[in-house]
């Protein structure tokens, strides 16, 4: 049997099991192999593989989905990783976020005030985390900056690519919404049942369980939620609004 922990999480309503599942039919289908999905530390997914090409579709799904670091020493200082918001706000120093360390112990890594300051001006942390609209599970790609294995802490920056979009998100004048903890096709289900699909510009999934509304010109965030908030329960909302 082979095992991947791919770097995708599924929390919330657990609809990305299915979606998942259906992803995985794609993928594999053709090959010799059963599969068997669970949450492992953290909601992150194992993918357990048997039969014949057990393998090779373990070469697969990490091609196609990526795999967790799952070691502090498998962390490397100047390499790009894809991880998760966690713990939004219950600290002032920094964001933490989850990129899948599980030994020694599990271990989140810290993107630190001072560059968060740097690249975002004098502002708290928790104002940040309310006007970027940042919630939890949110994923970003980060760049580890420094590693102590003795004190077995991790700092990050966001990759470039990420720091991009993030200004983008924040300078072109749309509303947009962060939607966690649902797949995006229970999202789109409940913009059609609500006649706000007309509202939106453009529909992004950021990951298994995480989606991206840009909302169009004059279109307000909070109006959004609050029409299709009831539609997705176990859902948690982030916006940015103008």
């Amino acid at each position: 049997m082979k095992e991947v922990v791919i770097l995708e999480k599924v929390y919330g309503d657990r609809s990305g099991f299915d979606k998942l599942h259906r992803k995985l039919r794609s993928l594999l289908g053709d090959l010799e192999v059963e599969w068997k999905l669970s949450a492992t530390v953290k909601n992150w997914v194992k993918i357990s593989l048997s039969g014949e090409d057990e393998e090779i579709s373990a070469n697969l799904v990490r091609e196609e989905f990526g795999e967790v670091p799952y070691s502090l020493k498998n962390v490397e200082v100047g390499k790009i990783y894809r991880g998760r918001f966690i713990d939004l706000g219950k600290v002032g120093y920094g964001a933490y976020v989850d990129i899948g360390i599980f030994k020694p112990k599990p271990k989140d890594a810290l993107i630190p005030l001072y560059y968060l300051k740097r690249t975002f001006g004098e502002m708290p942390v928790r104002q940040m985390i309310r006007e970027f609209g940042w919630v939890d599970n949110l994923p970003v790609e980060v760049e580890v900056t420094n590693v102590e294995f003795g004190a077995r802490e991790v700092e990050l920056a966001f990759s470039e690519a990420q720091l991009e979009k993030i200004k983008d998100w924040l300078n072109d004048g749309h509303d947009k919404l962060f939607i966690t903890g649902t797949i995006s096709e229970k999202v789109e289900e409940a913009l059609i049942k609500t006649g706000h699909g007309r509202d939106v510009k453009r529909m992004e999934e950021l990951g298994l369980m995480e989606t991206l509304l840009v909302l169009k010109k004059g279109t307000q965030a909070p109006g959004i939620i609050k029409a299709i908030g009831p539609h997705l329960r176990g859902a948690v909302f982030g916006a940015i609004k103008f």
